[in-house]
């Protein structure tokens, strides 16, 4: 291992923030672990005089270790960045939120732009049963879907950026009644529905008593329920904005895909579809729509062989996917999953297929290192 000192990597060290790097002793042990906080100047101060060391391969941002990353790794990759995007957005919002948020979020864009198609696969797959995780994995896969959009509409890396942190932060005050709606079978209470309907001008608080101060960013959190026609909330406002319009146009696709005890998941065609005739010539609704197209990676799909498969890639065009069969003609299980190109009239799609349809069900980790191979 080669080694720098601490002292010359300064600027990467932020206090009460977690650290991004191991920090060893001048012998090379270990003093602090990456993820540990550094609360004081003074104890800072004291780190640097007796010599604390990092190890150089550690200085790679999370950035380049993504684009560096074999592909194979990118799964491990998207479910360690999920997790520390919910540890974010499930804390106090502080001082150190807007940091925090910062070194949660670029690690993910780059994950998105590093894999579109694996990218897609995390917005279809289900998963978290907690309340809070629930709620941190809508507000991730809304933010993805986002940033898909926006690179597709041509908007510039800013705005892209933007779009993100505003689709990822717009329900931080409901993370948890996110999920207690997914699991309620009731229509919601009456106290539900004022939090329901208060929460954008909630969020905007938690976010300014953080120190968030981008008034587009705030701005698109306040209106990122409003409709252009004035029939949306909390204000009614005509005046919405691009961020907020897109932002909430993810959303309701994005909800369209998730199940709650009161409805099963859309399937991602009929969402598609959905979407189009709901907003109809609008060019965000379609560029999304081409963005996910009628097969995204991550749905099932039965093949007019018989196969059953799971779409992996999207193809040169809507109708021609990349899948990995799951079972034979005769619908019975592979031990190995077989990628099948369905250009050909053989292993042409027929139609999108519930997991239910399934012999087996496979791990979301084993069906996103299909996507990922």
């Amino acid at each position: 291992m080669h080694f720098a000192e601490l002292s010359t990597v300064k600027h990467r060290v932020r206090l009460g923030a977690p650290l991004p790097f191991n920090v060893r002793d001048a012998d090379a042990s270990l003093l602090l672990a990456r993820g540990q906080q550094i609360e004081s100047t003074e104890q800072l101060v004291a780190l640097f005089e007796r010599g604390a060391l990092v190890d150089v391969a550690e200085l790679q941002t999370a950035r380049e270790e993504i684009l560096k990353a074999p592909r194979e790794q990118l799964p491990r990759l998207w479910a360690r960045n999920l997790e520390r995007i919910s540890m974010v957005l499930q804390s106090h919002p502080g001082e150190s939120f807007s940091v925090a948020l910062d070194e949660a979020s670029a690690p993910a864009q780059a994950l998105i732009e590093r894999d579109p198609d694996l990218a897609i696969f995390q917005v279809l797959r289900q998963g978290g049963n907690e309340d809070l995780s629930y709620g941190a994995r809508r507000s991730l896969q809304t933010a993805t879907t986002a940033f898909l959009v926006a690179q597709r509409l041509g908007w510039d890396g800013a705005q892209c950026e933007r779009v993100f942190k505003v689709a990822l932060t717009m329900n931080l005050s409901m993370l948890e009644l996110q999920g207690e709606l997914a699991r309620q079978s009731t229509r919601p209470t009456p106290q539900q529905r004022e939090e329901l309907q208060s929460h954008p001008l909630r969020s905007v608080h938690i976010l300014e008593l953080a120190g968030v101060a981008d008034p587009a960013w705030l701005q698109a959190v306040l209106k990122h329920h409003e409709h252009e026609d004035g029939s949306g909330y909390p204000s009614g406002t005509t005046e919405v904005g691009e961020l907020a319009s897109l932002a909430r146009r993810a959303d309701v696709y994005t909800s369209k895909l998730a199940s709650r005890a009161s409805r099963d998941a859309l399937a991602a065609d009929i969402a598609g579809r959905q979407m189009f005739m709901q907003d109809p010539g609008h060019p965000m609704t379609a560029a999304l729509v081409k963005e996910f197209g009628i097969y995204p990676p991550g749905c099932h799909v039965r093949l007019a062989s018989g196969e059953l498969a799971i779409v992996v890639a999207r193809g040169d065009l809507i109708t021609t996917p990349v899948v990995a069969c799951l079972t034979n003609e005769r619908g019975a299980p592979l031990a190995t999953p077989l990628r099948r190109e369905t250009a050909t009239r053989q292993h042409a799609v027929l139609g999108v297929v519930g997991e239910g349809s399934l012999p087996s069900r496979l791990s979301a980790e084993h069906l996103a290192t299909l996507v990922a191979g």
